[in-house]
């Protein structure tokens, strides 16, 4: 298989797998969820989920957030874990928000990213999601798949995301980013991996990856 002929049938097969995509976290604006994604560096989605619904209760917007004292929001958002850095994140990104831009999340990456605790991840998440601009957010499950198919030589996030951004057509940025997340958490996992289940690391998969697969198979 030539590297595009690689690349369609990576697109074809998560289409037909997630023809409609669920998204991962809870939030019903572009704060909340910006909120929300924060909340779940190292962390899992269950556990955000979980937690949100507590804290925007109490606040779901910039006004009212910057009304809880930081040791407020930690108490609310501790099970998530990191909640001493995220809790003054919370607070201090709310503070801007209010003071530069009337309360509103920016649209740009660039300005998302000069936000407390909000990296480049984060800010992806948030243009990809919340405002349909085409990004590219990689986590741990894109660039864990994105070396097992070869589509990137696994270096670091940074390099994974230009090799998707070259590999894949702008216009499904958004939508197959999900798509990777929930194919490499369902069938293509770090842990517990069945390669008979993973059709597409199966089909396309880095030779060096499917030999040591079925070498670690056979010792065991």
């Amino acid at each position: 298989m030539t590297k595009q002929e690689k690349v369609d049938f990576t697109i074809q097969t998560l289409d037909e797998l997630y023809p409609t995509i669920p998204i991962p976290l809870d939030h019903k604006d572009p704060y909340t969820l910006l909120i929300a994604v924060l909340l779940s560096a190292q962390s899992t989605d269950v556990r955000v989920n979980q937690i949100t619904p507590l804290l925007f209760e109490r606040a779901d917007n910039p006004f009212d957030m910057v009304k809880l004292s930081v040791d407020e929001i930690r108490e609310i958002i501790k099970p998530v874990g990191l909640s001493p850095m995220k809790s003054k994140g919370i607070h201090g990104l709310s503070q801007i928000l209010i003071e530069k831009y009337n309360g509103e999340v920016p649209r740009n990456i660039e300005l998302l990213e000069e936000l407390p605790s909000v990296g480049h991840k984060t800010a992806s998440v948030v243009v990809s999601q919340a405002f349909g601009i085409p990004a590219f957010p990689v986590d741990t499950h894109i660039h864990r798949l994105m070396y097992r198919w070869g589509f990137s030589n696994g270096k670091n996030v940074v390099q994974t995301e230009r090799d998707a951004k070259r590999l894949f057509p702008k216009e499904i940025w958004n939508r197959l980013h999900l798509q990777v997340i929930w194919y490499g958490r369902e069938y293509s996992p770090a842990r517990g991996w069945n390669l008979e289940k993973d059709i597409i690391t199966k089909t396309i998969g880095r030779k060096t990856v499917l030999d040591d697969y079925y070498k670690t198979k056979k010792s065991r």
